[in-house]
């Protein structure tokens, strides 16, 4: 199957598949009954990578590569321009290998010239195709997308993955823009997180655990019924923002994994993470609702995001990172085992 037809086939399974959210049940913020700031006080901008953002969150790498995806792509940047939000395309790697895909990629620049948009590329990627991808949409950063488990359960995909680690490195240091490591779906641990510190990364996307499965996307695609048990593989969205706060304090983080809602994203901040990035909600709604209706969303995301940020008492998105909060339950059971310490970790925020 063509590289073109497999990201067709995601699109179609992303539309039909029901929605789920990132879990934060362990998560709680501490009400502030005596807040002072108000809904039209509260200032949203943020900073990721050296970047500055009107609002703390994005619309994420979705699809391009197919000849549908020009439009998809132009609805999206027109979205994301409409609420002021950064963007980021999805996997270049069809346009590197085919020129002819590069148009569906570029779209969104040419509708939303003035704003924020990130490159994607896979890890295998070259330097030079690096360079290529983010030429192609004069791109402010690159994401480098990891998806092993994706891979490993494609009928077509890639099982070999030595190598990743020495081109990702020759990427930060001369690609010329900042770099976004960026997982898809199942996590980000400590250990990793350092090591993408030490190279350099300017940012994190944990891409956690609790959004769009592609695991279980490439199982429907293959219509098998086996490897059943490996369907919930990885690191649900808030452990792995603790995992990777743990393991490389003090870099830029996205919160990505099934953050579909205000109070979800308000929670990503509050432990720590710079922004939020949202791609299977924003696919789902513009497909099967229209632009209008992701719109709709985003705002109403944007909206209840101010409120919780007035009852937390935070003016900011730097105040909404130090506002009280309470860990308990598995999460909390979960950084013991780790030996990460709480306190600390939140200490870094």
């Amino acid at each position: 199957m063509t590289r073109q037809a497999r990201k067709l086939e995601h699109l179609w399974h992303t539309v039909r598949s029901e929605l789920t959210n990132a879990n934060f049940d362990d998560i709680s913020l501490v009400h502030n009954c005596l807040p002072e700031t108000g809904l039209t006080a509260v200032n949203l901008s943020a900073s990721l990578a050296g970047i500055n953002l009107l609002r703390p969150l994005f619309i994420n790498a979705i699809t391009g590569g197919i000849d549908d995806a020009e439009n998809i792509n132009r609805e999206l940047a027109l979205a994301a321009k409409e609420c002021g939000l950064a963007l980021a395309v999805g996997s270049q790697m069809a346009a590197l290998e085919n020129p002819l895909f590069a148009k569906t990629f570029r779209v969104v620049r040419e509708v939303y010239p003035e704003g924020i948009i990130f490159a994607n590329i896979g890890a295998y990627a070259d330097l030079k195709m690096a360079k290529h991808a983010v030429d192609m949409v004069k791109a402010d950063a690159l994401q480098i997308h990891l998806n092993v488990p994706q891979e490993l359960m494609m009928a077509e995909g890639d099982t070999d993955f030595r190598g990743y680690r020495n081109k990702i490195e020759k990427i930060i240091a001369s690609v010329g823009v900042p770099v976004i490591i960026k997982e898809v779906g199942f996590g980000i641990a400590k250990e990793q997180a350092a090591i993408f510190k030490d190279m350099g990364a300017a940012a994190i996307d944990v891409g956690g655990k609790g959004g769009t499965n592609f695991m279980l996307i490439e199982k429907r695609r293959a219509h098998s019924k086996a490897n059943q048990d490996l369907l919930d593989w990885g690191l649900p969205t808030s452990i792995s923002l603790l995992e990777t706060m743990a393991g490389a304090p003090g870099i830029d983080i996205v919160a990505s994994g099934g953050i579909n809602s205000g109070l979800l994203a308000a929670k990503a901040l509050a432990l720590g993470a710079n922004t939020v990035g949202i791609a299977g909600l924003a696919a789902k709604l513009l497909l099967s609702e229209g632009r209008g209706a992701l719109v709709a969303r985003l705002q109403e995301i944007i909206n209840e995001l101010k409120m919780i940020m007035v009852m937390t008492g935070a003016g900011n998105i730097d105040q909404m990172r130090h506002v009280p909060l309470v860990v308990s339950g598995y999460t909390r059971e979960w950084l013991e085992q780790r030996n990460i310490v709480l306190s600390e970790v939140l200490t870094s925020r």
